[in-house]
C-alpha cells in the first residue's frame, strides 16, 4: 500500500496524476534549517523525516511504501520557506522580482526494507514585479502556505519569464522522479 506523508493538496493532486491508489498520512514535521546546513541537504533531510515519520505511523503494515517530499525556494543560498504572514510574503516576492532562483524538490520513498530518494532542481526566473502587482497578488491570498510565497500553478505563473527544470517539481512533487522511484519499488507508475 502506498501512502503520501503530506497534507499538501498540491502533492495529493500531483500524485493522483500517476494513477496509483494511495492513502494520505496527516503528519506535522518541523521544517527548521540547521545552522550551516546546505540548502539541498536541508530539503533532503526534511523529505526523509516526513517519509520516516509516515512509515512509523503505519509500522504494522509490512507492505507499506511511504512517500515524503519537501520543496523549497532558494535565492543566494537563503531558503525561502512558507511566509509567516503577508508582510513576509511581500518581502519574499520583492526579493525574487527580476531574479533567478532555484526550487529544490526532494522525494523520499521508504518501506520497511528500503529507502530511495530523488532530487529535482529547477531554475526559475521572475520578471520584474511592480509593487501594485505584488500587492494584488498578496490580496488574493494565494501566497499562503507556499514556499517562496508563490504558487506557480496559480496567478504567479505569469511572474515566471523562464523555467528550466520540472514544473511539477516547482509545484511540490516532481512527477518524473516520483514515477521512477515508484517503478523501482515495483509499482506501475
Amino acid at each position: 500500500m502506498l501512502y503520501l506523508a503530506s497534507k499538501s493538496p498540491r502533492r495529493h493532486e500531483l500524485l493522483t496524476r500517476l494513477g496509483l491508489p494511495f492513502g494520505v498520512l496527516d503528519l506535522d514535521i518541523p521544517e527548521q534549517r540547521q545552522p550551516g546546513e546546505p540548502a539541498e541537504e536541508y530539503v533532503r533531510r526534511v523529505a526523509r523525516e516526513k517519509a520516516g515519520a509516515g512509515l512509523l505511523s503505519v509500522i504494522g503494515n509490512p507492505s507499506a511504501l511511504v512517500l515524503g517530499a519537501d520543496t523549497e525556494v532558494v535565492l543566494d543560498d537563503e531558503v525561502f520557506g512558507k511566509p509567516r504572514d503577508e508582510a513576509d510574503a511581500g518581502d519574499m516576492l520583492r526579493r525574487l522580482s527580476g531574479r533567478r532562483h532555484r526550487v529544490i524538490s526532494v522525494v523520499s520513498l521508504v518501506s520497511p526494507a528500503r529507502e530511495s530518494m530523488a532530487v529535482s532542481v529547477s531554475e526559475v526566473t521572475f520578471t520584474a514585479l511592480e509593487e501594485a502587482r505584488i500587492q494584488a497578488y498578496l490580496a488574493g491570498g494565494e501566497w499562503q502556505g507556499k514556499a517562496g510565497a508563490y504558487a506557480i500553478q496559480g496567478r504567479a505563473e505569469a511572474f515566471v519569464s523562464r523555467l528550466e527544470g520540472s514544473y511539477s517539481g516547482v509545484m511540490g512533487l516532481p512527477l518524473h522522479e516520483t514515477a521512477r522511484l515508484l517503478r523501482e519499488a515495483g509499482l506501475d507508475a
